[in-house]
């Protein structure tokens, strides 16, 4: 309390309160009474004062204060124009995206600008005219493989190619293929319009294949009785028949796409410029394996393929160190760098099941990738605006199988096309989005 005993004597001695004869109240002069009231109001307020700022700052100073160990780390380690993307793309990866739209990225005008990339960007987010030269050919343009396959005799199966009902067939002339078998055909459309998808999108990277059914009065199947009653093969089943492909070595995962960077744009490449500015053989042979990777994301991302790099990255919750094994279903050519994509059967169809539980792997990698190949970027801009998509795969199924297939194996379903369609919608979006944020910075 601020009253004392003297105090109270005091305010008890006081004059009495005086009216004048308009009934207008006679201030008295003031006395020690009323200037000691007052020093105990603001000693009462100054107190009140400094409690809630001691209050309010001493949480702030505990959650604002730096973390020097972490900041040395980041010095040495990240330049301001490293972090400053990352933080472009962490805040537009999946989980900071709201109501469809991403936060405005200011500084990005004010980066890069003038920057020679020597042919290895154009136009701020396409491949540039070296890289797509040094690309390697792939299996673009090999449209023989279903007529060798018509035509075929095997004369040897072995176990190989994968998962346990798969086998390796070796045919009269030494060459092989894959046969992947399932008792869900499901896969086996998944496999084979995977495979057409990678045709309308001009994508080299899928080996050949084809559709077969197995049948011992054909020429195809006639030798490995025994070998089809080992492996547990119904008679007329579909099977998908691939061009067995050599000399290859698992995929590592770019740095780029692992969780800790998890983003690529032109920033990046000028960044690798850097790294590699005395290694330009070393240079070239990173931007094509990024340009592939490229693909590979819209591609996996299209057809919702879960068994791939999304494997990786729903593990990585238990293990952070599954970023740093190979891919999955992944593998590389070692006299070409080619990377190619294996076992698409989770495609189209069964991954699109399961988009609930994948989607946000699928989309991470997709919302932060902003180099692509100018050739893909164009399939999918006349994707979207044709909207045929369903009716170009269907057609080729049409074109390519007889009626022994057509009766066993179904055409892709409508509802997966139209899954399709708007994943397609996704991909041209992202484009456009990179385009507004890049192409003129």
């Amino acid at each position: 309390m601020c009253l004392d005993n003297q105090s109270s004597d005091m305010f008890a001695k006081a004059d009495p309160i005086m009216w004048d004869s308009d009934l207008n109240l006679l201030h008295p002069k003031p006395t020690a009474t009323s200037v000691y009231k007052n020093l105990c109001l603001l000693s009462v307020v100054f107190a009140f004062s400094v409690g809630l700022t001691i209050g309010i700052l001493i949480p702030l100073f505990y959650l604002e204060a730096p973390d020097v160990k972490n900041q040395t780390q980041q010095h040495t380690t990240n330049s301001p124009l490293i972090s400053n993307i990352r933080t472009v793309f962490v805040n537009n990866s999946y989980g900071f995206k709201t109501n469809g739209t991403y936060p405005t990225v200011s500084f990005v005008e004010n980066l890069g600008s003038g920057q020679d990339y020597s042919g290895l960007v154009e136009d701020g987010i396409y491949w540039g005219s070296k890289v797509e030269k040094a690309l390697p050919e792939g299996y673009l343009r090999d449209d023989t493989w279903g007529a060798y396959v018509q035509k075929a005799v095997a004369v040897k199966m072995e176990s190989g190619c994968g998962r346990m009902q798969n086998r390796l067939v070796t045919f009269q002339d030494g060459l092989k293929g894959c046969v992947r078998y399932r008792q869900n055909t499901d896969q086996i459309q998944g496999e084979l319009f995977s495979f057409y998808l990678a045709k309308i999108l001009n994508l080299p990277n899928l080996a050949p294949s084809t559709i077969s059914v197995v049948d011992l009065a054909k020429p195809l199947w006639q030798n490995l009785a025994n070998e089809i009653a080992s492996a547990q093969w119904n008679s007329n089943r579909p099977i998908v028949l691939t061009q067995f492909i050599t000399n290859l070595n698992s995929a590592a995962i770019p740095e780029v796409f692992k969780p800790v960077e998890r983003h690529l744009n032109k920033y990046d490449v000028l960044n690798m410029t850097k790294q590699f500015a005395s290694d330009q053989s070393g240079l070239m042979k990173r931007m094509v394996e990024l340009a592939q990777w490229s693909d590979l994301i819209v591609f996996d991302y299209l057809t919702a393929n879960l068994d791939r790099i999304v494997n990786n990255l729903y593990n990585y919750q238990w293990n952070a160190n599954i970023m740093d094994a190979p891919a999955h279903n992944l593998a590389k050519k070692t006299d070409s760098e080619l990377l190619v994509f294996l076992d698409n059967e989770s495609g189209l169809l069964h991954g699109y099941r399961l988009l609930k539980k994948y989607e946000i792997y699928h989309s991470i990698l997709l919302e932060n990738l902003c180099v692509f190949r100018r050739s893909t970027a164009d399939r999918i801009r006349k994707l979207k605006m044709k909207g045929n998509v369903g009716h170009l795969l269907r057609g080729m199924f049409d074109t390519q199988n007889g009626d022994i297939v057509k009766d066993i194996l179904p055409t892709i379903p409508n509802k997966s096309v139209k899954i399709l369609n708007e994943r397609i919608d996704k991909v041209y979006n992202q484009i456009t989005k990179c385009e507004s944020i890049f192409s003129n910075t």
